[in-house]
């Protein structure tokens, strides 16, 4: 292979998804066993695989894609450092008043998290800022001086500082953020006023918390990441997926890693859109089934849905966008997805009332499912589906990754013996209960939102995806399912076709039949020299980028805001069009995201965001048609059970190659490198243009 190239990398729970990707749209994957002691060092050597399998020179390489879950796994691991928080006198407690909201309001044993800050590092300062921002009460500098000595006794690792109406005027953050990087250079320091300077004091301090908790974890796994990099000869630009599906240099992601939370799966639904915009499946269900997690999101005419916040720390099966106060709240704009702790490594365990449960805690990629044969003894989702004939019971990934089905079975088996079941009962049951709790988290972005899933089609993404794929979609009446090219490390792909954005806020507090161009217009001002500059800053070029505007607003009686396109045409008129347009924006967004407007209530405008893209001309829709993704050989058959009524069906195994545009009829197995393909009695595949899987139900067929 010659010229250049992207490489995306998706960290999972059980496994580091890796590709390749040419100018041409050419495409070349590589799955290896996550190394969770060191996630860099499974990174590195994915990539050296890469290069010599394909005979890539590193200099060719000229972007480096890269998702994450570390973030989410330092704060659920409690592996973070030990953080302070400096704040307002009289706000040392804000993190445990929060919100008075929990995930489960008849479970009286559910324990919120304990906050990251304990109370015994929490520090007040008298200093008083109003909400128009006047300086009230200015900082003490003898008071400073006892916060830098006392902070020393501490043993911090890490500072958050956050103030009362900083969101107005950080000068009083300012002044200690000056001070506590000069006289205590060994601690990280953040303030909230550098990352998301918005009203409400909780989500604002809970934000800095979480970012100074995970910061010297985040900073040091990428400078490890980079180092090894270089050592392989590769010079590219390292860039992090964001929460809300963008890319961030490597050193802003260190410096605000609170914004990249959902690193990993936002970059699924990336993908997700290029193949709505590339494909003409406008709207899709998009499912994303890996090792440790299952996630749902939508696109819908084509684009995403973003929420402003997200929640960490909690739990998968918890936080929703309905259900919350389970976690640690991030306010951050983040892909609207949601999550199940549902994946190949989920575990089946028995309750205390003697029922068999699926997940969450999952086996990961050390020990891993009992089949890897890598110390894992629970019975796991991918145990199961081995003993129902779904998988490959020899190898998977190309013969990369050998499996001991026996070992596999007598996991199942001592499951089943507990519960009194045989073993095919025990693993279609694992299978059916997986299933169930992944029906939860797409009925939450469908059916919670006033959608109907039957009238978008089912994006099946993930190593997993497409095992599962059809018995989701007959339970939730989608007659169509896409199967994309790559799709195993789909995650990945989706890496590449995101831009580089910088993103700045400014805070305008004022009911919107209020509100004036006046006003506005220099905000706008300020936030695109802003974004530009930082583009400018971090080596992108200015020439090709698009800069946007959003408005956050609420309903005056709401807590939580909501994101709408801000044209910057609409300040170029009078102040009553301003009015009624945002008024208008505003009402349509929130029908859309939660089923209902109210037009004769009042309307408040919080803040406005400006946001940067560099537009990167090298991202080839091509890339989502790869012929090296067909040329995978598979041959034989199994015997599939696909449900506890009938006998196992014998199931040709086939490679994506084998299909055509002219429909095959099930049972049918797609065996591929990254992924495996059941197609059931009573459905149909055949390729598309894009050389994706399309599956269909037959008129007349199964729905149950």
């Amino acid at each position: 292979m010659s010229g250049q190239y992207k490489i995306g990398v998706d960290i999972g729970g059980t496994f580091t998804d890796l590709v390749l990707i040419g100018a041409d749209g050419s495409v070349c994957t590589k799955k290896v066993l996550s190394t969770p002691s060191d996630y860099s060092r499974g990174i590195a050597e994915g990539v050296s695989a890469l290069f010599e399998m394909h005979d890539v020179n590193p200099k060719a390489i000229h972007e480096i894609a890269h998702g994450t879950t570390i973030a989410t796994n330092t704060i659920i691991e409690q592996k973070g450092a030990r953080v302070a928080l400096v704040t307002t006198k009289g706000f040392r407690d804000v993190l445990e008043l929060g919100r008075f909201r929990v995930p489960r309001l008849y479970d009286l044993s559910w324990r919120k998290p304990d906050a990251l800050a304990p109370r015994s590092r929490r520090f007040e300062l008298s200093e008083r800022m109003t909400a128009s921002g006047e300086a009230l009460r200015p900082v003490d500098e003898a008071e400073l001086d006892g916060l830098v000595s006392a902070l020393r006794r501490s043993g911090a690792e890490s500072v958050a500082i956050c103030f009362l109406n900083s969101y107005v005027n950080a000068a009083h953050e300012k002044i200690v953020l000056e001070r506590l990087r000069r006289d205590l250079p060994e601690i990280s320091v953040c303030a909230s006023h550098e990352l998301q300077p918005q009203i409400q004091e909780y989500e604002r301090t809970s934000t800095a918390v979480v970012n100074a908790y995970i910061k010297p974890v985040i900073a040091a796994y990428l400078a490890s990441l980079e180092h090894r990099l270089a050592e392989l000869g590769v010079d590219a630009p390292l860039r992090i997926v964001t929460s809300a599906g963008t890319l961030l240099p490597a050193a802003e992601a260190a410096r605000m890693p609170c914004a990249i939370i959902e690193s990993g799966p936002a970059a699924g639904v990336c993908g997700g859109k290029a193949v709505s915009s590339a494909c003409g499946y406008d709207n899709l269900i998009v499912f994303d089934m890996g090792g440790t997690t299952a996630k749902a999101s939508l696109v819908e005419d084509g684009r995403i849905f973003l929420t402003c916040e997200t929640e960490v720390g909690g739990g998968a099966g918890l936080a929703t966008r309905i259900i919350r106060g389970a976690g640690h709240i991030v306010q951050m704009p983040t892909v609207d997805m949601a999550e199940v702790g549902a994946g190949g490594g989920s575990i089946g365990w028995i309750d205390g009332g003697g029922a068999l449960r699926v997940g969450p805690e999952s086996a990961g990629a050390d020990p891993g499912p009992a089949c890897y044969d890598n110390g894992g003894k629970d019975a796991t989702v991918t145990d199961a589906n081995l003993i129902l004939g779904y998988l490959n019971p020899q190898y998977l990934c190309g013969g990369e990754l050998p499996i001991k089905a026996q070992l596999g079975r007598d996991a199942v088996a001592a499951l089943g013996e507990n519960l009194g079941f045989g073993i095919e009962t025990t693993a279609y049951a694992i299978h059916r209960l997986a299933i169930a709790n992944m029906l939860n988290a797409i009925k939450s972005v469908t059916v919670e939102r006033g959608r109907d899933a039957a009238d978008f089609a089912m994006l099946a993404i993930g190593g997993n995806g497409g095992i599962h794929a059809i018995p989701l979609a007959r339970e939730l009446g989608c007659r169509q399912v896409i199967v994309p090219a790559s799709s195993g490390v789909f995650s990945a792909v989706g890496m590449t076709f995101i831009d580089v954005q910088h993103e700045a806020i400014e805070s305008l507090y004022a009911p919107v039949n209020e509100l004036t161009c006046n006003a506005l217009k220099p905000l706008l001002e300020v936030l695109h020299s802003r974004v530009i500059d930082e583009l400018e800053a971090h080596g992108s070029s200015s020439e090709t980028a698009v800069v946007k505007f959003q408005a956050e607003m609420r309903y005056a009686t709401q807590m939580e805001t909501l994101s709408v396109s801000l044209p910057t045409d609409s300040v170029e008129k009078d102040d009553a069009f301003l009015r009624r347009h945002l008024t208008a924006l505003f009402n349509e967004e929130h029908q859309n995201n939660f089923g209902y407007s109210s037009e004769n209530e009042a309307i408040q405008f919080v803040s406005v965001r400006g946001v940067a893209q560099a537009k990167d001309a090298a991202s080839s829709p091509s890339a989502l048609k790869p012929a090296a993704s067909i040329s995978a050989t598979a041959s034989g058959e199994r015997a599939v059970l696909f449900d506890m009524d009938s006998d196992p069906v014998p199931a040709p195994v086939i490679p994506r190659g084998a299909l055509t545009e002219q429909p095959r009829k099930g049972p049918l197995i797609v065996d591929e490198y990254d992924c495996t393909v059941i197609v059931h009695p009573g459905w149909t595949a055949r390729l598309d243009g894009w050389n994706s899987i399309v599956l269909e139900q037959e008129v007349g067929g199964r729905n149950d």
